[in-house]
């Protein structure tokens, strides 16, 4: 009879997150400035600050505005790029919006963007897709629907 050799699995402690709170934020965006765009905006951003504050294990950061700016080309979206350059310094660990069209139009900036945070463990939560960047099934979807908002544009 031949022996066997049991090798015990290797169990990796968890991570831990040493923050009592995330620090989230919130971008907003609408590409024209039209009243009733506007009124989209504000409602976005009201809603943003209501659900960051109402959860206890959050920290409102901001709530990053652009209006009536195309989210095709990032360098004129001063919000959006003063948002990146928090989440790069440490201060943001979650960023929620409306969409992916809101956070970029452009697919291969959106990706850029998603994949330059995740490796700094920022999450993204697109709520119309139900996507948070940090959940591993998120890259093929994130692919799909970010080529399908840089067409619609």
């Amino acid at each position: 009879m031949k022996k066997v050799t049991e090798i015990p699995a290797t169990v990796f402690p968890k991570a831990k997150n040493t923050k009592a709170k995330l620090n989230v934020a919130a971008y907003c965006r609408v590409s024209t400035e039209s009243e009733t765009q506007e009124n989209s905006l504000e409602n976005q951003t009201m809603h943003y600050k209501n659900e960051i504050e109402s959860n206890p294990n959050w920290t409102l950061v901001d709530v990053f505005v652009d209006f009536g700016v195309s989210g095709l080309n990032d360098t004129k979206r001063t919000e959006f790029m003063r948002m990146i350059e928090m989440c790069e310094k440490g201060k943001i660990d979650l960023i929620l919006t409306k969409s992916i069209s809101r956070f970029a139009r452009n697919q291969l900036d959106c990706l850029s963007y998603i994949r330059k945070l995740k490796v700094k463990n920022v999450g993204i939560r697109f709520d119309k897709e139900g996507i948070n960047t940090l959940e591993p099934s998120s890259e093929i979807f994130l692919s799909w629907f970010s080529a399908f908002a840089q067409a619609e544009s």
